[in-house]
């Protein structure tokens, strides 16, 4: 529990109000309350177009002060950290005027619409670093504590040598073809569909768990629903300029084979992340819909008393677990944000580069644009 001091405030400003500036609020007000984290976070301005609607998040939030321009939250002396919110279309602008004016960044995955874009952004970071400040990609399920102990157990070598990956991430909300043609369905914004969207977060884990990168790819994209009803009620539709799907195939460079499956149109799965994990010592599942939950399979046990055991992730020895509830009583997606910040908070202070950082972000952005181009092509493309 947290004790009896004074840390020095981290001053935070953030760009973006709604799902996942909701869920970043939500674990900046939370993580001091939880942990005893070096730094203590500010909630200090936070930053919409619509004057009345950034000021109602505001309060609902718990910020102090607001902004309609992201540029006039960079330039404000009083906060240190830039928290990016916001489509990915303009995650490269904010990120990069930021770590120029000297702030520390957090920018929700993916990390930018493009691996040009991405790269500028490493840029940046590598020029901010040299000046004192860290810049962080917002990578949430690595900090599920089940995850976290299954990264745990692979670098222990409780797996073995990995030979084979399965990640699928689907869900069904724009299953109905009448949903409105909202940002997340034009390339000009959203960059990708599901493989951004839902791809990003499998690449990053096939690779932090595994520990290795993604050196080539065979994939495919496709689009279901052409044209959707546009969001202002006219009856008109516009053209869809992004993936409903995707699938891809990838080697690792240790050797092991991963497959990866993403949706947004899988009927009835509402948020189903799936992962498994097999070496040939063992091997792990998950499932993200029963998130305290880890099972782990010791090949190297007696066939007749071998098979997979349940564990469940709720000790306070397990990753995060310290800070929360007796054995048992189970965490939610929204603590994932707040393990997210807690690390944060801690690289900060040490002066360390954040993980993931915007290097390991432009490493995702590399792979799924490797999987773009092998479904244009038909064939494997390497990341480069």
């Amino acid at each position: 529990m947290p004790q009896d001091t004074n840390p020095p405030t981290l001053r935070v400003g953030m760009v973006g109000y709604a799902f996942m500036g909701a869920a970043h609020s939500l674990a900046w007000r939370t993580v001091g309350r939880v942990f005893d984290p070096p730094l203590r976070p500010e909630l200090t301005a936070l930053c919409g177009r619509d004057a009345g609607a950034v000021r109602a998040a505001a309060d609902r939030l718990g910020w102090a002060h607001t902004e309609t321009d992201w540029r006039a939250l960079v330039e404000r002396d009083d906060i240190d950290l830039v928290d990016v919110c916001t489509p990915g279309d303009s995650h490269a602008r904010i990120a990069v005027a930021a770590l120029d004016a000297g702030k520390h960044v957090l920018c929700e995955k993916p990390l930018a619409n493009s691996v040009e874009e991405a790269e500028a952004m490493v840029a940046a970071a590598e020029r901010a670093r040299h000046r004192g400040q860290q810049a962080m990609v917002g990578f949430n399920y690595r900090r599920t504590p089940a995850l976290a102990l299954a990264r745990r157990l692979v670098a222990q070598g409780r797996l073995g040598t990995l030979r084979q990956l399965r990640i699928g991430y689907l869900q069904d909300w724009l299953t109905d073809p009448d949903h409105p043609l909202t940002w997340r369905l034009r390339r000009e914004a959203a960059g990708s569909g599901a493989l951004g969207d839902l791809g990003a977060h499998a690449v990053d884990l096939a690779q932090h768990l595994s520990g290795q990168r993604v050196v080539g790819v065979s994939g495919r994209t496709h689009t279901f629903v052409t044209e959707r009803p546009l969001p202002d009620g006219s009856g008109a539709t516009g053209a869809v300029t992004v993936d409903d799907a995707a699938q891809f195939t990838a080697r690792l460079e240790g050797g092991a084979l991963a497959s990866v499956e993403v949706s947004r149109v899988a009927a009835g799965r509402k948020n189903a992340l799936t992962v498994e994990l097999y070496g040939d010592r063992g091997a792990l599942t998950f499932d993200l819909e029963r998130l305290n939950e880890l099972r782990y399979h010791d090949h190297t046990l007696d066939p007749a008393e071998a098979g997979f055991r349940r564990i469940q992730v709720t000790e306070p020895t397990h990753p995060y677990l310290e800070g929360w509830w007796p054995p048992g009583h189970g965490l939610g997606y929204e603590h994932t944000f707040t393990h997210q910040a807690r690390d944060l908070l801690d690289h900060l202070a040490k002066g360390n580069r954040p993980s993931p950082s915007f290097e390991d972000g432009l490493q995702v952005q590399r792979v799924l644009a490797a999987v773009e181009e092998s479904a244009a092509s038909n064939s494997v493309h390497t990341p480069v």
